[in-house]
């Protein structure tokens, strides 16, 4: 592991090291940030589904068959015990 730290200029290595530091702090931040454009997303998804007007259903409707792994996750993380849906058996 040494060798390969060590084929790096120590300029690169420093700047990798300053890059680091830099966005240590914000990292979890930026973990909240996604996961929350990615629950406002599922929301936008499933609201037709849940009884919520969508207007962008149209669109999204072929899109919930490559989330529906991530239901789950989603909808418990979001307060709902069991799955809202009788068509979707995710609990």
């Amino acid at each position: 592991m040494d060798d390969i730290k060590n084929d790096q200029p120590l300029w690169q290595r420093f700047l990798a090291g300053l890059n680091e530091f830099y966005h240590a702090p914000y990292r979890q931040a930026m973990a909240r940030a996604a996961r929350d454009e990615e629950d406002l997303f599922m929301l936008m998804m499933f609201a037709e589904s849940l009884g919520i007007d969508n207007p962008a259903s149209f669109y999204t409707l072929e899109l919930q068959p490559l989330f529906l792994e991530n239901f789950h996750d989603w909808h418990t993380r979001m307060g709902m015990e069991k799955c809202p849906f009788d068509h979707i058996g995710c609990c």
